[in-house]
């Protein structure tokens, strides 16, 4: 549980993923509209590492840096958040998103939807959801990590910013490589590119919950032992 009030964790939670939002999608659209395409991954994997810099060196202390309603899911099972915790978590974060989106429609351009996830039909469903659910499935784990060790401090936001970015080099040109259904839902809706939703509304949330169960314990007996 954190100290800040609900309303200090709304707020920073809402800035947070209004910066990841442009940052991750605004490298598509910037890209496609001044350079063709022709940075690609590597940019879209860089983007959204120096957004989670910024916000969890910024941020991480007030709200430990969510920006992304799995990753609040996976909080709130290992026990970090109550439940009116996760309400606020989440309206932030898909306002958040939602504001990143219209930021980036109106000063950097719309195209290939305003940059929403897309998987690569070109593989099977069958490996594009598991592979979606393993980035997420990382990104928790990374997270969980660096929470237990060291808290949000030192070289967190590096870590934590270096699995999306990896799982966005590695990952993307499989499932989307999205890990965020905020971050997935905001450039869908705009765009109106609704059909792989589903897929980003789902495998994040199984990938974060696995990573949660995982660490549940060992959290639990971290805050045993601190009361004793």
């Amino acid at each position: 549980m954190t100290s800040y009030s609900n309303l200090q964790i709304f707020t920073v939670e809402l800035i947070g993923t209004f910066i990841l939002v442009v940052f991750a999608t605004g490298s598509i659209v910037y890209d496609a509209e001044v350079f063709d395409g022709d940075l690609g991954i590597p940019f879209a994997a860089l983007a959204p590492f120096i957004a989670l810099l910024i916000g969890v060196y910024s941020f991480g202390k007030i709200s430990l840096a969510h920006f992304n309603p799995a990753v609040t899911v996976g909080y709130y099972i290992t026990g970090h958040i109550s439940k009116i915790q996760v309400l606020y978590y989440f309206v932030a974060e898909i306002i958040g998103a939602l504001l990143g989106s219209f930021f980036v429609l109106t000063f950097i351009g719309k195209k290939v939807n305003l940059g929403a996830n897309v998987p690569n039909y070109d593989f099977s469903i069958l490996l594009i959801f598991p592979v979606e659910v393993l980035a997420s499935t990382m990104l928790m784990g990374v997270i969980f990590y660096v929470v237990y060790t060291k808290g949000l401090r030192g070289f967190s936001g590096v870590a934590i910013g270096g699995i999306v970015g990896l799982d966005i080099l590695f990952l993307a040109f499989i499932s989307g490589a999205s890990m965020n259904p905020a971050r997935a839902l905001a450039p869908a809706l705009f765009s109106g590119s609704l059909e792989n939703l589903w897929l980003y509304w789902t495998a994040p949330y199984i990938g974060t919950t696995i990573a949660a169960f995982a660490f549940r314990k060992k959290f639990q007996a971290q805050r045993t032992e601190n009361y004793e």
